[in-house]
């Protein structure tokens, strides 16, 4: 075995003197230190010698084996430095470079971000994991309400916290922005303009017009006097500023418990001009901010005195309104990961 452990050693420092490539090198280097290479195999014999001649056999292949490491490593930086002075033809045209993409809620959360800081207001950002008395509670939503039930809410199951009017409250997934706009009035106090963008989260089934994980935004004004035209104002105005035109819209009375009265501001739906599509779920009309004044119950809430002070909130979804503006007619496209489906935008 020792003659035989030499006879490869001599054999490897032989062709390594011929090799200029890296690749061949790699190829050189499975050939005979691989799992299954020469060396390989003849080291794993030395299981069957016995005594000193396993002890004395032993040291030489780990001599041998360390040596033939030290070799390769040695080529291998080599090869490399010689590849970094190789002459470089400038003239040879380049390679291109993937682009990253914005993501389209993305884009479309800038262009509001944009057209409310022009208006003035705030852009804020509150914890996604909320407690049941910022995501219900301090809105107006009392414990028997539905939007509560287990099929809408995501409970985080043997987690509690405290809740802002004492005791303790369960931790859920929030199911709108809208605790944002409570805690922003504890900390600002009044009068407020603010919008908090983020994700929020419905335990519900998917489907075109339907996902468990979506976006919103939600925005809040405050101040004496407020009134439902301050609101279908700001309303227009946002939607002239996403779509780059005056949008046909209708209103429509809705119920919110944090809301009074509450409102349904609707699109046209412009993915198929009002024809009645999936989308749209065959009414011509999209459901895109729910809106309302502020409940004097919500103002306590967040320390605002309701004799005083009035407000409007709406929420938007960002989602939606991405589909709307892009021609999206299925909304599990966004979370679907499809790299093809980025890069459009």
């Amino acid at each position: 075995m020792e003659k035989e452990l030499q006879q490869i050693k001599e054999t490897i420092l032989e062709e390594v003197k011929k090799i200029k490539d890296s690749q061949v090198l790699r190829d050189l280097e499975l050939k005979y230190l691989g799992r299954k290479g020469e060396l390989t195999t003849i080291l794993r014999g030395l299981t069957k010698l016995d005594g000193e001649d396993k002890k004395k056999v032993g040291a030489l292949a780990n001599t041998i084996k360390n040596e033939i490491y030290t070799v390769f490593k040695d080529l291998k930086s080599s090869i490399e430095e010689k590849g970094r002075e190789e002459f470089v033809d400038v003239t040879l045209p380049g390679k291109k470079s993937e682009r990253g993409h914005l993501h389209p809620i993305t884009l479309i959360q800038n262009e509001l971000e944009d057209v409310f800081s022009s208006m003035g207001f705030m852009v804020l950002d509150g914890p996604e994991l909320e407690s049941e008395y910022y995501n219900f509670e301090a809105l107006n939503i009392p414990a028997h309400h539905p939007a509560r039930d287990m099929q809408d809410t995501f409970y985080i199951q043997g987690n509690e916290t405290e809740k802002g009017a004492g005791g303790k409250s369960d931790l859920v997934m929030r199911t709108h922005t809208s605790p944002v706009q409570v805690r922003a009035m504890q900390k600002y106090g009044a009068p407020l303009r603010c919008v908090a963008p983020g994700r929020v989260y419905r335990c519900e089934a998917t489907d075109a017009v339907h996902e468990h994980t979506f976006d919103q935004m939600e925005g809040l004004m405050i101040d004496e006097n407020i009134s439902i035209s301050n609101m279908i104002a700001v309303m227009k105005e946002l939607l002239k500023g996403v779509f780059g035109r005056e949008m046909e819209v209708r209103v429509r009375p809705g119920y919110f418990p944090f809301v009074e009265p509450g409102i349904e501001l609707d699109i046209k739906c412009t993915i198929c001009g009002g024809a009645k599509c999936p989308s749209c779920k065959h009414s011509g009309w999209l459901e895109i901010l729910p809106a309302g004044m502020v409940h004097p119950n919500v103002l306590r809430h967040g320390g605002i005195d309701p004799d005083k002070y009035s407000g409007f909130a709406f929420g938007l979804g960002l989602t939606r309104l991405a589909m709307m503006k892009y021609g999206i007619n299925d909304i599990r496209l966004f979370n679907g990961g499809d790299l093809r489906f980025l890069k459009q935008f």
